[in-house]
């Protein structure tokens, strides 16, 4: 069918007001629509803040204790195990005692031959006494008489002599045998806490040699109170003192905060235990390329047994903090002038915000805490959209002066 030139006008006459309408319709929702603000804000609210040091510490027992063998032989018996719990004084191990038994019945023999040799000559003594009480009396005119006088005389001196060196040999034979009584109960060793066994150092039937060293049988270790040993750094420490409020957490609940208070600051690094006088001079010189930690002491109850020796923790002292005031983002804050006081933007209508002088009170780089110049509700800018243009900025009344000025 052919078609002919009116139709064709018309068709293209319909074509045209369609492609009208639709370009009316789009322009009409390109200009009317709603712009997306140029920058980013956040809400002026009330919330906690606090201003802290962050440190990494390492748990230790309260009390950790060797339990060692002060004399030497061979362990008969151990009467405990790893992770046994153990009162003062209870018995934990056994030194075979044959060897202290013999040196006491020796020592015990030596000063019962010494008290016999002491009263031979006690009745030696008596002899000599009467001796000599009998020269007294005789006359003495001759010299046979004289001498057998100063001869009774020195006897008795002798005698009395050795009378008191035997006394004096009976008190180190007395001494002998108390210390081999000593080395006999020492083979029969206790625990001097309670506490957990934590290690055990030797096994039986392993010989023990106490003349070189103190040797350890097992580590005895209380463990429902433990210490904290919290590495402070040395741009830290001036700011930290004993009684500051301290919580801490553990790789294994790293939501979980433990309270703590710190106990003390020790007053040099541990290094120096291990530093000699010599090497003062080589190791002041070098300190400047080496971080310097000062060790900050905290005990912690531990009646659930969660915290373990050895175990890693990350510790925030409390500097200062407030509770339930104004804070906003630390990326709110701009210029500072010679006041103290920062810049901060605000929104003011759309794409449009004031700029006020605010007093800040604790900063912790997250929040900052807001003493004067912002309202709760208020909205701050933190940032700008990625490609957005600058907002525009209004002066008001409100503003102060550029910094330096004021």
């Amino acid at each position: 069918m052919k078609t002919t030139p009116k139709k064709s006008r018309w068709r293209s006459l319909i074509w045209l007001a369609v492609l009208l309408s639709a370009v009316g319709v789009g322009a009409f929702f390109y200009f009317n629509r709603e712009n997306p603000p140029s920058y980013i804000t956040a809400p002026v609210a009330r919330g906690d803040i606090e201003t802290t040091v962050l440190a990494s510490g390492t748990v230790k027992s309260d009390n950790l204790v060797s339990v060692g063998a002060q004399v030497s032989g061979q362990l008969k018996s151990l009467k405990v195990d790893l992770g046994d719990t153990v009162k003062a004084g209870q018995l934990v191990a056994e030194i075979d005692s044959l060897p202290q038994q013999n040196t006491l019945r020796t020592k015990t023999a030596a000063l019962a031959a010494v008290r016999a040799q002491k009263q031979a000559k006690e009745a030696s003594l008596a002899q000599a006494e009467l001796a000599f009480k009998r020269q007294t009396q005789m006359p003495r005119g001759d010299a046979a008489s004289r001498e057998d006088f100063e001869t009774a005389e020195a006897n008795l001196k002798v005698l009395r002599a050795e009378i008191a060196a035997l006394d004096a040999q009976i008190e180190q034979a007395r001494i002998a045998v108390d210390t081999a009584q000593l080395d006999l109960g020492y083979t029969k060793i206790s625990s001097p806490i309670d506490g957990v066994v934590v290690a055990v150092v030797t096994q039986e039937g392993q010989t023990v040699n106490a003349n070189q060293s103190a040797p350890t049988i097992i580590k005895v270790a209380r463990l429902d109170r433990m210490t904290i040993k919290v590495e402070i750094s040395e741009a830290d420490v001036v700011r930290v003192k004993p009684g500051q409020r301290v919580y801490f957490t553990i790789l294994g609940e790293p939501d979980g905060k433990y309270p703590a208070v710190l106990k003390s600051i020790e007053p040099a690094p541990e290094s120096i235990a291990t530093e000699s006088t010599s090497s003062s001079t080589t190791t002041s010189s070098s300190s400047s390329t080496v971080a310097i930690y000062y060790m900050g002491v905290l005990d912690v109850p531990n009646d659930d047994g969660k915290l373990r020796i050895s175990m890693t923790t990350q510790v925030n002292i409390v500097l200062a903090e407030a509770k339930n005031t104004l804070v906003i983002p630390s990326a709110a804050l701009g210029d500072k002038n010679k006041e103290g006081r920062y810049l901060v933007r605000v929104e003011n209508g759309p794409d449009k915000t004031d700029e006020l002088w605010v007093k800040i009170g604790l900063n912790n780089n997250v929040q900052a805490e807001v003493l004067e110049g912002l309202r709760e509700g208020q909205r701050v800018v933190i940032g700008k959209q990625v490609g957005a243009a600058a907002p525009t900025s209004t002066t008001t009344g409100r503003r102060g002066p550029p910094p330096g000025m004021m």
